[in-house]
């Protein structure tokens, strides 16, 4: 039957419509399942889904969809399900060292029966059982998992030169307009690299390097109260600079070896300038996560050469340069406190061979108190010990300095 009469024009629309929706919908392709979750069941049979993190110190991270993110022990876990689009993983052993030579089972990750095992990627051949190939390894003696595209990088020591830098800034100022003018700053750069930089690998290398400087000015008239006429008026500086350099390479996880340079400028014991160059070894008897204590020794050269003023008219003797070879001798101490206090303490001797009377000795002390987001208060005591000063010029040069820091990192 022809449909030509103008009568079955709505009908013949309506075909035209549902043979149109019919093809389109052939044509287009199904929608995928959205992924699913990873299910932790606990040993009491509630469950949580979310996704696996990771897992350290006995503790599995996991972020769940209700309950955000959790830390919870090995042994109160039954079982853990991967999802469709569960995350890679690397799990390390407790004592087992790793490096490219001796790498860590990886793929995703499953719990059951007090074992956790990896599941390589990509995954077997549909003829081989996957539990054959799996990685079992028991809770007890797992130490992380851990992000595998992390882990690869580490281990490859893929970090570039501007990666694992932190440190801070600090800096403070005192201003005097009256009879008398003074202004003093401070300020003062301190930078640390350690890799690897994840708690999980053993330390290979360290990187350190310090800036301080103190600039004053004071001017006063030549008598107080002031005279007429006036008398000449007197101007007192002071500029003390330090800078130091160290590198460290580890071949255990405490013992390392070291080299090392630094440059002073001490106005107010009359150095005009030192530089040292030195390499010796290191040791790290106490690393924990609240403390550290560093202990090092060098054999170095070292050059001193001072400052020479004319004394009552007259010019000085000129002070002759002083060439040292000598030691130095450090100890080095960081302890996190309550409250994200941070406590630090460092001391150094500067024994001379080749002419005793050459030493030296540096004294540090600080606290940093937080104060908001990375920004700290800062309480510094810093003593510089010169043992055979420029002439007319005290041995020690004792500063305490108060200011603000700001946390890089």
């Amino acid at each position: 039957m022809r449909l030509t009469n103008p009568l079955f024009a709505p009908l013949r629309f309506c075909l035209a419509a549902l043979l149109g929706a019919a093809s389109a919908a052939a044509q287009t392709p199904a929608k995928p399942a959205p992924p699913t979750p990873d299910v932790l069941v606990f040993t009491n049979g509630d469950q949580l889904t979310g996704k696996l993190q990771g897992a350290a110190g006995g503790n599995v991270n996991f972020a769940s969809d209700m309950a955000g993110n959790l830390s919870i022990a090995f042994d109160k876990i039954k079982e853990i399900r991967s999802g469709s689009n569960a995350a890679q993983f690397a799990l390390l052993k407790k004592g087992a060292p790793v490096s490219k030579k001796t790498p860590a089972p990886e793929g995703t990750v499953t719990f059951a029966g007090g074992n956790f095992l990896i599941h390589p990627d990509p995954p077997p051949p549909s003829n081989t059982d996957s539990a054959e190939t799996a990685a079992n390894v028991p809770a007890k003696e797992v130490d992380y998992l851990v992000d595998r595209a992390e882990f690869d990088r580490q281990v490859a020591h893929k970090q570039g030169f501007r990666a694992g830098w932190n440190g801070n800034v600090s800096g403070g100022a005192t201003i005097v307009r009256s009879t008398t003018t003074g202004t003093t700053l401070t300020a003062a750069l301190a930078l640390i690299r350690a890799l690897p930089t994840v708690a999980w690998l053993p330390a290979r290398n360290r990187t350190t390097l310090n800036v301080t400087e103190t600039y004053g000015k004071n001017t006063s008239p030549g008598a107080i109260p002031q005279t007429t006429p006036p008398t000449p008026s007197v101007t007192t500086l002071a500029s003390i600079f330090h800078t130091d350099a160290e590198r460290d390479q580890y071949f255990t996880a405490r013992f390392y070896a070291l080299g090392d340079l630094s440059f002073d400028h001490n106005y107010a014991q009359g150095l005009q300038f030192q530089q040292v160059y030195g390499g010796g070894i290191g040791w790290t008897p106490i690393k924990t996560g609240k403390q550290q204590l560093d202990v090092k020794a060098d054999l170095h050269y070292e050059k001193q050469q001072f400052i020479t003023q004319p004394v009552n008219g007259a010019v000085a003797a000129t002070v002759p340069s002083a060439n040292i070879i000598g030691s130095t001798i450090f100890e080095g101490y960081h302890r996190n406190l309550p409250r994200k206090i941070i406590f630090t303490e460092t001391a150094n001797i500067l024994p001379a061979f080749n002419n005793a009377t050459d030493y030296s000795a540096n004294l540090l002390a600080s606290l940093s108190i937080p104060v908001f987001k990375r920004l700290s208060a800062s309480i510094t005591a810093t003593d510089n010990f010169l043992n055979d000063p420029s002439p007319g010029y005290n041995k020690n040069s004792f500063q305490f300095v108060t200011g603000v820091t700001y946390a890089l990192r």
